[in-house]
């Protein structure tokens, strides 16, 4: 029969392809059945692989310990640099006039910027010692009563010179007496455009008052020799950042005869602590990070630099224990020695006659 419609609406209607043939539509509850079984599948690939990764993580992370066990580095068998014959006027340049940084301290106690510190009601005794050193931002308005108020040294690293200087009623005016020593690589500190020993230097024209020191080029190598000395590891090739901790340590044991730590954690504490406990990692930073968190990371981290919190302190710890054996005391029975072991893991440490060891 012809078409009377024109020809281009004459052609047949094209249907949809059907099924192949031999194929047919599966039931709609098997194609469900097989959908979930697809997701399952994933699924369980998607654990196995996050199974993997955490191993690897925790083989990562354990394989680190290696990096500073330093238990195994080396001995006690030879007695290292005495502090007490580094030059004073090489090791210490002044920011502000052209004085020589002074060592007039028979003894000295650290008050570290711990939140262990808190609730101690320390501050008495930390007021009646004849030099105080703290570190960096820590503040005493508000902690007198755990943490004291003197402060005769401020140990700054070149990453808190803003911090401190930001806040002068706190950290300049409060304590006047303050000498100010403050340490950073060359590059930080003496840069041609935008050094910190400059902007130091105008602060010093605001507060006339103010003394300031920075740790020379040369004592900063002798800083990082000292720290290969006695971990055995070269700093810069292992990606170590050394501490204000650090650096306020050695130069406590080069300036005083005597050193009391205040707030100092033997170096196993977090391997030991309850895991539900925490402690934040400064005293004026309640919402800061955890300590323990802080220093294991810090530890075992092996991109980047990081600071290497736990071996310093089984450094600072070893320093402590043969200072341990020099103390004099009326008992012979080694009770003196159990006692004073006893009252550095409560957070306290003593170091003696300018010997780190």
């Amino acid at each position: 029969m012809a078409c009377s419609r024109p020809p281009s609406q004459c052609e047949p209607t094209s249907l949809p392809p059907g099924p192949p043939a031999g194929r047919r539509h599966l039931p709609l509850s098997r194609r469900r059945r097989e959908m979930s079984s697809n997701k399952e599948q994933r699924s369980a690939v998607f654990v196995i692989l996050f199974a993997l990764i955490t191993i690897l993580i925790l083989y990562s992370s354990n394989s680190a310990n290696e990096v500073f066990h330093y238990g195994s580095l080396r001995g006690r068998s030879r007695r290292p640099v005495n502090l007490k014959k580094w030059s004073i006027t090489d090791g210490y340049v002044p920011i502000l006039g052209n004085k020589t940084l002074p060592s007039r301290c028979h003894q000295c106690v650290i008050v570290s910027s711990s939140s262990h510190l808190l609730g101690t009601k320390l501050g008495p005794e930390i007021e009646r010692a004849e030099c105080t050193i703290r570190m960096n931002d820590a503040p005493t308005t508000g902690y007198s009563a755990d943490v004291g108020n003197k402060t005769t040294y401020r140990v700054v690293a070149h990453s808190s010179v803003f911090r401190v200087l930001r806040r002068p009623q706190e950290f300049v005016n409060r304590t006047p007496e303050t000498v100010f020593i403050f340490w950073g690589p060359p590059s930080k500190m003496q840069k041609p455009q935008g050094s910190l020993v400059r902007v130091i230097q105008r602060a010093g024209l605001v507060f006339p008052n103010m003394e300031a020191y920075a740790v020379s080029p040369g004592r900063m190598r002798q800083f990082d020799d000292l720290f290969r000395g006695e971990t055995g590891k070269d700093r810069e090739k292992s990606h170590s950042w050394l501490s204000t901790g650090w650096f306020t340590m050695v130069i406590a044991v080069e300036l005083c005869d005597h050193v009391h730590v205040y707030g100092m954690v033997p170096p196993n504490y977090c391997s030991q602590r309850p895991r539900l406990q925490r402690m934040p990692y400064h005293y004026y930073e309640p919402k800061g990070p955890d300590e323990c968190v802080t220093y294991i990371q810090n530890e075992h981290s092996r991109k980047g630099n990081h600071h290497r919190f736990i071996t310093e302190k089984r450094v600072f710890s070893s320093w402590a224990q043969l200072a341990l054996t020099q103390l004099p005391g009326p008992r012979q029975d080694g009770r003196e020695a159990e006692e004073n072991q006893d009252h550095l893991c409560g957070g306290r440490a003593w170091l003696r006659e300018g010997h780190p060891v």
